[in-house]
């Protein structure tokens, strides 16, 4: 078995993720734990809180930043491609890490695309910080604003225990199997 790399300066290009690549990662992570909390906090906002139309219309705004940053992230990743797995990782684990990234995006598209239906179900826009509006397509099935509330908020704890999941086999592979798995998303020099 060959020895793992020991620090990132030392780890081959073709084994760890690019600078831009780890910061569209880290970002991402970022946004989406911010909204996620966002999210949590103000469904139960009440009328009276100064806060009941100022916190949807930050989510919102924030949620179109995402969808444009999952795009240039999907669009890099494409560009870019993949580092090789690492040599000591069998075929079972990489399958179920690729498993785990593709519903990562999967239910961070549908995320997107159900709060994107919540909030143009009455046929308004999306005012994003008053830089641009993104068009709203109106009511497009009965109840629409109520069904893609319900899948939002389900996709989005199906997303936070992905998260956590993968998180944790992260964890595990730096503390456990003091393998360079969580190095390669981290930033490195030249």
């Amino acid at each position: 078995m060959q020895a793992e790399p020991q620090n990132n300066a030392v780890m081959p290009k073709t084994l760890r993720y690019n600078n831009l690549s780890v910061s569209l990662h880290w970002l991402t992570a970022l946004v989406v734990f911010g909204l996620f909390a966002l999210g949590f906090w103000m469904v139960d906002l009440t009328y009276y809180s100064s806060w009941y139309k100022t916190a949807p219309y930050w989510h919102k705004s924030v949620g179109i930043l995402l969808a444009a940053l999952l795009l240039l992230r999907l669009f890099w990743r494409f560009k870019s491609g993949k580092p090789a797995a690492l040599p000591h990782q069998n075929r079972r684990l990489q399958q179920m890490a690729a498993l785990v990234h593709l519903l990562l995006y999967l239910l961070l598209l549908a995320i997107v695309l159900t709060g994107y239906l919540i909030s143009t179900a009455d046929g308004r826009g999306i005012e994003v910080f008053g830089w641009f509006e993104v068009p709203g397509v109106g009511e497009l099935f009965a109840e629409q604003a109520d069904i893609a509330g319900a899948l939002h908020k389900w996709f989005a704890y199906v997303l936070m225990a992905l998260v956590a999941l993968h998180a944790a086999g992260a964890v595990k592979h730096h503390f456990v199997d003091k393998d360079a798995t969580l190095k390669r998303m981290w930033w490195h020099k030249n």
